[in-house]
């Protein structure tokens, strides 16, 4: 195999696929990347076996092939090379010979068939959705994701794909955070989905503000092309629990705050909150937000915040972590805090489908 490519496009390249190469793997190929070099362009493939991403480089290929490359050393090589146009030679014992103008290099890698193949997907169910769309709803829900392993089907994102809209749900048990798309599939594709936490980070790196991005459901595992780029993920098994139960249905107070005001207001005083009971209390009385966090051992803070409020004096504790966690990854100037009592979860809303379930922290 030969070819030659521009040091930038396969840096990019490789970029693109890195993240899915596990450092602690048992498989030494797990750490390589595939090169397959054919018709004016090389594909680069990775995987864990759980994810695998394949993209594609534009090249002048002159004898086509294949090889597999340790991935972190190959990018770290061709990160560094002085020139902008880089050489690539394998011979039949799989040494490649890397070439770029003073510079010479040689690495061993590891036979193409040694190399997991990425699954095929068959009867599988396709829908199409605007990247800009996905790419916004994932990032208003994944930080809710779950890390506690034990309740593995809270570790990743659920895809409820019914009556023509894709919901988005995230939960660890404390918080939620939920957003409809709506989109156009026939009833037979209708389908529940859990996406697991590493494909979500993969398939954020992989979306951009335009185009479409296709998605394909297969039996345990999913598919996204984007961008030139195929992801392929395992699916998580199981029954995501029952989120629409602890969605509140009717709110007594609504009260209309400055999403970024909020969201300093509240990282201020937080850093007065104390690592065991960890919790932010809120005031609420007329026309005024206190927002309060005290620490025997360390000392308190303060900060009133102007806002339409008429109802009754409230006091309600969270998380400020959970709390400030929506207001980061929300574009919107404006957000409403649907609240009932003290002890009852708050809810976060937008003008769009959007919202987030907060459950309260207990006042000593």
């Amino acid at each position: 195999m030969k070819f030659s490519v521009s040091k930038d496009k396969l840096v990019q390249g490789l970029q693109t696929v890195q993240n899915v190469v596990s450092t602690r793997t048992t498989l030494p190929i797990l750490s390589n990347v595939l090169l397959q070099a054919g018709e004016g362009e090389v594909r680069l493939t990775t995987t864990d076996l759980d994810v695998g991403v394949r993209g594609a480089v534009e090249a002048a290929v002159e004898r086509p092939g294949a090889t597999t490359l340790p991935a972190r050393r190959f990018l770290s090589i061709i990160r560094e090379l002085p020139t902008a146009e880089i050489q690539v030679e394998v011979d039949s014992k799989n040494q490649a010979s890397i070439r770029s103008g003073p510079s010479f290099f040689k690495i061993l890698g590891l036979p193409e068939e040694e190399f997991p193949p990425l699954p095929k997907f068959e009867d599988a169910k396709v829908f199409t959705i605007r990247q800009k769309d996905l790419k916004d709803g994932l990032k208003k829900t994944s930080y809710a994701i779950s890390t506690d392993e034990t309740r593995y089907v809270l570790n990743g994102i659920l895809c409820s794909f019914k009556d023509n809209k894709l919901t988005l749900v995230a939960t660890d048990g404390r918080r939620l955070a939920l957003v409809d798309i709506e989109m156009e599939f026939p009833r037979s594709h209708e389908v529940d989905i859990i996406i697991p936490a590493k494909a979500v980070t993969e398939i954020q790196r992989l979306l951009t503000d335009d185009g479409d991005a296709k998605l394909t459901v297969g039996a345990n595992q999913v598919s996204f092309e984007a961008n030139n780029t195929l992801l392929v993920s395992k699916l998580i098994e199981g029954n995501y629990p029952n989120y629409r139960q602890v969605i509140p249905n009717e709110a007594k107070e609504r009260v209309t705050l400055e999403r970024e005001i909020f969201l300093n207001s509240v990282h201020r005083v937080s850093l007065l909150a104390s690592e065991k009971s960890n919790s932010v209390k809120l005031v609420f009385s007329r026309n005024n937000i206190d927002i309060m966090a005290n620490t025997p051992e360390v000392g308190e803070a303060k900060e009133s915040l102007p806002v339409q409020y008429k109802g009754k004096e409230l006091s309600i504790a969270f998380n400020p972590e959970f709390l400030m966690a929506p207001l980061r990854n929300l574009s919107n100037d404006e957000i409403f805090f649907d609240l009932i009592d003290e002890m009852s979860p708050g809810v976060l809303k937008i003008q769009s489908p959007f919202l987030y379930v907060l459950m309260p922290m207990r006042i000593s």
